[in-house]
């Protein structure tokens, strides 16, 4: 089936399918080039495109996937060219995350996971390290009333799936293989951020949980259930580091370096903290501008970023949501379509001296 037809006959958009974003023209952060692009999500004249991932073979850094969800259809995969490599139409599936290395009866695969506000659950989904052949897996169903956010970690063996709601609830989940081959999900803990929250990240080495709450900032919790719900305030909103809502947040390793970064919509910037140390230091705040013929990023919602070789950059690669996708370097806020932006790393680590 072709990408274009994958939306005909669609159903009316739900509530969801008008952004929260401004539209501003240029975003006010220390400007980076965009590096690259990916094609347009099928799904036009709404809010669709909402959170990407990163997949790089550790054998191989030349072998790339790139996930993003369109909120409104399901699951597509790209290629660091942009175009698109594959398409899931699973419906409303908002944020997507990933981890490898799961043992399965057919071998190891990448268990990918994206929060699906349709079926009201966490969609699983195979990926085949060797063919980037990627199938449904089936849902871990939530008692969530609307899964938003989501993001995935991994503590000891264990693959853990975190989910969150419009409401601020938090759904914690530990999943393994059933013995029928099938996913078996156990809820670990549940707390209550307090308002709407949807960007999450898991810093796996430190055993710690980042949450946005959209109109509050981001917070820090321990991912050890038995640490219960105690949180630390890692940066507020509105500050001058964030301006709601806060949206995506990522985690990007460079030797003994691990830098949080999250999407300040209301500006359409990203903040950058390093937080290897004991305590977050903030180290500035980036937007992207258009370069190559590729547009600027305004009305940013998901970002994803990993370090290291990834395929041409060399340092790491950062992937975000574009509220407004348009045909070469002229900014527009006339929403037809929405995309990702390619970042190089390097380019962020120049601008921000880091």
């Amino acid at each position: 089936m072709g990408i274009s037809l994958l939306l005909a006959g669609c159903a009316a958009f739900d509530p969801e399918a008008r952004s929260d974003s401004g539209k501003i023209l240029v975003g006010v952060g220390t400007p980076v080039p965009a590096a690259g692009e990916t094609q347009s999500v099928a799904t036009q004249r709404a809010d669709a495109a909402d959170d990407p991932e990163i997949w790089v073979d550790p054998k191989d850094p030349s072998r790339v996937v790139i996930f993003g969800t369109d909120k409104q259809a399901g699951l597509y995969t790209y290629d660091l060219s942009g175009a698109v490599t594959g398409f899931i139409p699973d419906g409303r599936l908002n944020n997507v995350d990933l981890r490898g290395g799961l043992a399965t009866a057919n071998g190891e695969r990448v268990l990918v996971a994206a929060s699906d506000r349709g079926r009201i659950g966490a969609a699983l989904y195979l990926m085949d390290p060797a063919t980037l052949k990627v199938e449904p897996w089936g849902l871990a169903p939530l008692d969530l009333a609307e899964p938003y956010g989501l993001c995935m970690g991994r503590r000891g063996d264990g693959f853990i799936v975190i989910v969150n709601g419009t409401d601020g609830q938090v759904r914690q989940l530990r999943v393994a293989v059933g013995a029928d081959g099938k996913p078996a999900a156990t809820e670990e803990q549940r707390f209550a951020v307090g308002s709407q929250t949807e960007g999450c990240v898991v810093d796996d080495t430190k055993g710690v949980l980042y949450i946005g709450e959209e109109a509050k900032g981001i917070w820090r919790y321990d991912l050890d259930p038995a640490k219960g719900a105690a949180r630390v305030l890692v940066a507020g909103a509105p500050s001058a580091m964030l301006q709601p809502d806060v949206e995506g947040l990522t985690l990007l390793r460079e030797g003994q370096k691990t830098w949080l970064i999250a999407s300040s919509q209301g500006d359409s910037a990203f903040a950058v903290w390093r937080v290897d140390g004991a305590q977050p230091a903030y180290a500035g705040r980036f937007s992207v501008v258009a370069a190559k013929g590729v547009d600027g990023v305004t009305g940013t919602d998901g970002v994803a970023a990993i370090g290291g070789a990834v395929g041409p950059y060399a340092e790491g690669l950062v992937v975000m949501q574009d509220d407004v996708d348009v045909d070469g370097e002229a900014p527009s806020t006339a929403r037809v379509r929405q995309n990702f932006k390619l970042v190089d790393w390097r380019a962020v680590k120049a601008a921000l001296g880091l």
